[in-house]
């Protein structure tokens, strides 16, 4: 990490080392919201941006997301986390009290192609996407002079079906090691094992390069191209099991047309992927995000 990138940071967690988020997921019920406002304000809370969802007003599930700010939060986090226990039993709910200043530490994945990758380094550099960057892993070794450039740990692990279980091991030594919070597969074009996944549920941001549930897989510009499609797209979402058919966070399209042939999909297609990836990134970050089922709720 460069040292402009390192004081962006440091400011950051000065400027917010009073402020939290709370997320809440819980069966809707009367007074969700009067307790959780009060049990903040008891606490000397004060809330700065609030948002509520439910999936049906009758008997669906309530979702909650609420940024306060408290004086010396830091040191009142865990005595407010415990408090709140009491008011999360009495709702039944699924819950996630974090403070903005501790920021999650990310692993980008990544192969041969960058653009994805640059874009999220870039972001970073910035200041709009407020992580720790611990680490970038591929199973190639393009990405690792611009990777080295913002002085960040590039581990060139080799991958494909013979070795995969050795290979996420070494990968899983290297999060745990790292403390890894979120994982990014910024075309990062290797099937993950059900055990990799299980290891870091709802934890790996995937981008796809179609709007699905269309052209799910491999070579889908091409497919888009042979099928004659006007609109194609990318869709970012939480890693499961079924291939690119985890929660969706974020999608976006462009406008194609006959004179474009493959290669003009992909080249369009690009500039859609690092927008779409960067967004859902940010938002997880944020702590934006709940996953309901095989959906997610993103405030």
């Amino acid at each position: 990490m460069n040292s402009y990138t390192q004081q962006f940071i440091e400011e950051f967690k000065q400027e917010n080392q009073n402020q939290g988020r709370l997320l809440i997921s819980c069966p809707d019920q009367p007074g969700i919201v009067a307790s959780v406002s009060n049990f903040l304000y008891e606490h000397d809370a004060n809330i700065i941006e609030s948002s509520q969802y439910t999936t049906d007003p009758d008997k669906g599930t309530f979702f909650m997301r609420i940024e306060f700010r408290a004086d010396h939060l830091k040191a009142k986090e865990t005595h407010i986390s415990e408090a709140f226990k009491e008011v999360a039993r009495k709702f039944s709910m699924k819950w996630k009290l974090s403070c903005v200043c501790d920021l999650k530490k990310t692993a980008i994945f990544v192969s041969k192609e960058l653009h994805c990758l640059r874009e999220l380094l870039w972001e970073w550099q910035s200041g709009d996407l407020m992580t720790d960057i611990a680490l970038v892993i591929s199973n190639h070794e393009e990405g690792r002079e611009i990777v080295e450039s913002f002085n960040l740990p590039f581990y060139y692990i080799p991958a494909n079906k013979e070795i995969r279980k050795e290979v996420e091991q070494q990968q899983l030594d290297l999060l745990d090691q790292y403390d890894v919070d979120l994982i990014i597969l910024a075309r990062y074009m290797q099937i993950l094992t059900p055990d990799f996944v299980a290891a870091h549920p709802h934890r790996i941001i995937n981008i796809h390069h179609s709007f699905l549930p269309a052209f799910v897989g491999a070579s889908p510009h091409k497919r888009a191209y042979e099928r004659g499609v006007k609109l194609i797209g990318a869709t970012s979402h939480y890693v499961t099991n079924d291939l690119d058919e985890g929660p969706i966070i974020e999608q976006d399209i462009m406008r194609v047309d006959h004179r474009d042939h493959v290669t003009d999909l992909k080249k369009i297609g690009r500039s859609i992927e690092r927008s779409v990836l960067a967004r859902a990134m940010k938002w997880d970050l944020e702590d934006r995000i709940i996953v309901h089922e095989n959906k997610t709720i993103v405030f």
